[in-house]
């Protein structure tokens, strides 16, 4: 809570950004309080919503004069609690900023506002025989702010690589109002990666109002498969398989049996009910060749015990498919009241031991899990199915939560792949680092933010504690 006269802060903002720009009332900031994390909420005193960069560089320095904390916002769709106003303060909400600036296909770059919502760039980019490659599932309603805050992923990572991949340079608002530029429209230029360091530093570090982004040539082609099998076990041999046959496939995506039934009811693919696995598996490039994939994929599923192996006959079935994947987690909803999705990765070749720790998991807590994932990448969402009315589920849930985590490090992987640290995960950092880790990244973080005002109590624990105590797994959006 702001501890400064409110009104004095408040009227000056509105002399920057105007009466519009501005919400302090408390049933405004209510729709603030939380992202797609619902398990704590707070709301912010004040909402400011900035068109241009000059409006963010005087918002951050009248947070400054008035010795308050301050934090960007995309679109919400944080799952970890990125956006969560710890302590209140002015939340930076730039959804205005939302200019695709320049489309330079000649150099093959776009120049976009962080307000931008990722498809709108797959979409005017449509018909050019580029794309901008990052798509994560919810790239409908995500921006590419909150993509490069978060270092996002998304079905095609396994081939294309994360955000930090795609992003070649970056105009940010430094925590005390000052502007710099890191990286530009040409590729690798000398002295340390900084755009590399803000990519995925969750606005702990600076505000990013205008990014570079790499755009990548439409492949010449696609074949899409959709392997049934009677296991998991068998669907995760086959993953192994093909990639140790050294195939990379644009995208390999798992799901069990329990989503299947989900997915089918709300979009009447035809997926079989009686499968225990599904992979859909897509290969992309040149038309020469694409053939002789498919046939090797093919194989390696049917050596690994599918029970078929379907191809996506038409562009339309194809879209269908993909319709299917990236909504899953909206048709959950049918299965139960309220669901948590975890966040980990495994590396590939522990698939089969990490699915069968869940399922264990699952059945010593007495809690139901489904499972949807980028299988290629090795990493999982499983999905915890509850209700929330019911205190001892949540008890349940939670703990069964954190034992997944646990078991996703000691299989050497991480707590998130593409959901990030935000406040949800905080606890989890002295386990994945060591001290002296932690002090590095501390050291990192003051150097660019040293009053802390920028965007607190996020990613990086502080002395003495180790984060939020989580009480309440709720409701949660997917990727």
């Amino acid at each position: 809570m702001i501890d400064t006269p409110l009104p004095l802060l408040v009227d000056e903002l509105r002399a920057v950004v105007g009466n519009d720009g501005v919400l302090s009332a408390h049933s405004d900031l209510v729709v603030y309080e939380c992202d797609g994390f619902v398990i704590e909420k707070n709301c912010p005193d004040v909402a400011v919503f900035p068109r241009t960069t000059a409006h963010v560089q005087a918002i951050v320095r009248l947070c400054n004069k008035y010795g308050v904390s301050f934090l960007p916002r995309g679109a919400g769709t944080s799952l970890a609690g990125g956006c969560l106003p710890v302590g209140g303060g002015v939340m930076i909400v730039l959804t205005r900023m939302k200019e695709i600036v320049e489309i330079n296909l000649r150099d093959r770059f776009a120049v976009v506002q962080p307000g931008v919502v990722n498809v709108w760039l797959t979409q005017a980019l449509k018909g050019t025989g580029y794309h901008y490659a990052p798509d994560p599932s919810s790239q409908g309603a995500c921006t590419i702010g909150g993509n490069v805050a978060t270092n996002s992923g998304g079905p095609h990572t396994l081939k294309y690589g994360v955000t930090v991949n795609h992003v070649l340079g970056v105009e940010a608002v430094l925590a005390d109002g000052s502007l710099v530029q890191f990286g530009g429209p040409t590729e690798d230029g000398p002295g340390l990666d900084l755009t590399g360091l803000i990519v995925g530093s969750e606005g702990t570090l600076a505000i990013v109002t205008k990014a570079w982004v790499r755009l990548t040539r439409d492949p010449q082609g696609w074949r899409t498969m959709l392997g049934v099998f009677e296991s998991v076990h068998d669907a995760t041999n086959a993953i192994s398989a093909i990639i140790g046959a050294g195939i990379v496939p644009a995208a390999l995506e798992m799901m069990d049996q329990g989503i299947l039934v989900a997915v089918e009811e709300a979009f009447h693919f035809g997926f079989p009910l009686d499968a225990q696995a599904i992979l859909l598996i897509e290969v992309d490039g040149l038309e020469a060749g694409l053939d002789h994939q498919r046939e090797q994929i093919i194989q390696l599923c049917q050596q690994n015990k599918a029970r078929e192996v379907r191809l996506a006959a038409s562009a339309a079935e194809r879209q269908l498919l993909w319709k299917c994947r990236k909504q899953a987690f909206g048709a959950v909803g049918r299965l139960s009241p309220s669901y948590c999705t975890q966040d980990g990765v495994v590396p590939r070749t522990k698939l089969p031991y990490i699915l069968e720790r869940i399922t264990d998991i699952g059945r010593r807590y007495d809690v139901r899990i489904v499972n949807v994932f980028h299988a290629g990448d090795g990493n999982i969402h499983p999905i915890l199915l509850f209700d929330e009315r019911n205190a001892d589920q949540v008890r349940r849930v939670l703990a069964a939560s954190g034992e997944i985590l646990d078991e996703c490090i000691a299989c050497g992987g991480s707590v998130t792949g593409e959901h990030g640290i935000g406040v949800e995960k905080i606890e989890f950092m002295h386990k994945l680092f060591t001290a002296d880790d932690l002090d590095v990244m501390a050291r990192v973080r003051t150097a660019f933010n040293p009053t802390l005002r920028l965007s607190p109590a996020k990613m990086l624990p502080t002395a003495g504690a180790c984060g939020l105590e989580q009480h309440h797994p709720g409701r949660r959006a997917a990727m």
